[in-house]
């Protein structure tokens, strides 16, 4: 038996050689221990990741959503500054063909045509397509995922983007009512909902009202968006267009310990702990508003308390920085102490610390309590909206509407935030009905009632949602963002982001011609886009 084999050696080794001779560069230099497909489940889950918006987290712009939103300030030049000099907005297009290829995955699987990959790949192309428009305009749209046959892709207009969006979100909701109703139970490797479309219905319909808000400065003139219409159509009925019922129907990345940590955790409190300090955008609006919240979002500045004596629970020991401060001022006064730090407990004390909310409950009440305002739904009660956004924001904090919580401080000199011992603990009195008949708080119709729930809306979405408090600014002026030295930019809050530096080059001839029709043919920062005009 030996013999017969040594014998053949020769002519196999002959026949493989004459067969690779056969096989094209691709076949040769294919890696068969990688995997030539991913399923579709694996491709959503990845696509999931990539919709989330996390603080200090991200290489895209929303890294600095707390910065633009005026949350939260560095004040050590080197980790950041405040400044509203924007670079390129985010590429999502890599994340988009991978919606694609979980589309087509889904089907090489065996799915049928309608299946819930499908069903959210509209989803997830109404949410990346209009988040790139709302942060720099007009962007490739219709061209774009083409691989080689669309490597100089046109730009679309922020309208048509618009309008696509809000048809596939109409699309997604019908898809999902089907699948919904057919018991399809196809979903995997779902992050947000354990692969609930019910939940992702929701989703759907929130989101577009989201996006319905953010065009709200073309509700009357470009009558042919359709804008009041679509919004009362989703408002007032529930059952084809299932929304967010309460807090527990947020979309919210859960963040896990060992291998996911939360953004702020006590590994990293050392190092950025001191070296970001609130806005006073933020807390002079809790502040005015004796609101309980900034006892759990915040803590009161050191020298407040210790040098001039005040309470610690006094609202007035509690200050940010003005955002356009200059660095190196603001830098000095932090560390003087004359500044709220946020809540280390809250924020630094686990590795999970809290959700981040992407789409919620919330923001989804004072949405609609806007465009009831507005006057695009008829007999609808702004107010009982306003009321349920501001309590939802409320008991994420867990605070009662009528009782007690207890505020923690952290200890000056401790050096040890996971430690309960660290912590001065104060008991906080609370009275729903006391605080909503402040003037500053309580609803009234017209401009002043918009004004309110706009600011509540920035209250409640500290920390969550990424540039939305930004967009809400831009679009409304609420509440008043400050500029200065700090800010730079020429003292102004800049108006949109940049396109990718890559689009200089591999898309030049469509790139200058989106800036020609646009911004007079500058990449400008301050240029105003179409859905601000």
């Amino acid at each position: 038996m030996k013999k017969i084999f040594k014998n053949y050696m020769p002519l196999l080794a002959l026949l493989l050689l004459v067969s690779s001779c056969k096989k094209s560069f691709e076949e040769l230099t294919q890696n068969n221990n990688k995997p030539n497909n991913v399923p579709a489940s694996l491709l959503f889950n990845g696509v999931a990741n990539s919709l989330a918006n996390l603080q200090g987290n991200s290489d895209l712009p929303e890294n600095s959503s707390e910065i633009y939103d005026q949350y939260y300030l560095y004040n050590y030049d080197y980790y950041g500054n405040n400044r509203y000099d924007f670079g390129g907005g985010p590429d999502y297009y890599t994340t988009l063909k991978n919606v694609v290829s979980m589309e087509q995955q889904a089907a090489k699987a065996g799915l049928p045509a309608l299946n819930p990959y499908t069903a959210l790949g509209k989803f997830f192309r109404a949410y990346f397509f209009s988040k790139m428009s709302l942060e720099m305009g007009d962007i490739p749209m219709t061209q774009a995922l083409q691989g080689l046959d669309g490597l100089e892709s046109a730009y679309d207009k922020q309208k048509a983007v618009m309008q696509q969006s809000l048809a596939w979100l109409e699309s997604a909701n019908t898809d999902l009512t089907s699948l919904i109703a057919a018991g399809d139970n196809n979903l995997t490797n779902d992050i947000y909902f354990s692969n609930n479309l019910v939940k992702w219905q929701q989703v759907v319909n929130t989101f577009k009202l989201r996006l319905l808000i953010q065009l709200s400065k073309k509700a009357t003139t470009d009558p042919d968006m359709n804008i009041p219409a679509q919004f009362a159509a989703i408002v007032n009925d529930s059952k084809k267009y299932p929304i967010m019922t309460s807090s527990s129907d947020n979309m919210q990345y859960v963040f896990v310990s060992p291998n996911n940590y939360y953004p702020s955790n006590p590994q990293n409190f050392g190092q950025s702990g001191s070296r970001k300090n609130t806005s006073s955008t933020y807390i002079s609006l809790l502040t005015t508003l004796k609101d309980p919240r900034v006892f759990v979002t915040a803590e009161p500045a050191r020298y407040s308390v210790d040098t001039l004596k005040k309470s610690p629970t006094d609202f007035a020991s509690f200050i940010g920085a003005d955002p356009g401060l200059d660095l190196g001022i603001m830098y000095n006064n932090a560390g003087l102490q004359r500044y709220s730090f946020i809540n280390r407990k809250h924020f630094y004390s686990t590795f999970t610390g809290e959700p981040s909310i992407q789409i919620g409950y919330p923001e989804l009440m004072f949405n609609i309590a806007e465009g009831i305002n507005r006057g695009w739904v008829t007999g609808g009660d702004a107010e009982a909206y306003y009321q349920a956004g501001i309590k939802a924001s409320m008991a994420s904090y867990s605070i009662p509407d009528n009782g007690t919580f207890t505020a923690y401080f952290y200890r000056p000199g401790s050096t040890d935030v996971t430690a309960a011992s660290n912590y001065d603990t104060y008991l906080i009195p609370t009275n729903f009905a006391t605080y909503y008949n402040q003037t500053g708080v309580k609803y009234s119709a017209g401009n002043d009632g918009l004004t309110k729930i706009l600011q509540q809306k920035y209250i409640a979405l500290f920390r969550h949602s990424g540039l939305e408090s930004y967009f809400t600014y831009r679009r409304t002026g609420i509440p008043v963002f400050t500029t200065g030295p700090g800010t730079g930019n020429g003292s102004r809050i800049a108006s949109r982001f940049k396109y990718p530096s890559a689009e200089q080059t591999a898309n030049a001839a469509n790139y200058n011609k989106a800036l020609q029709s646009q911004y007079a043919g500058n990449d400008d920062i301050n240029g105003i886009m179409w859905v601000l005009k």
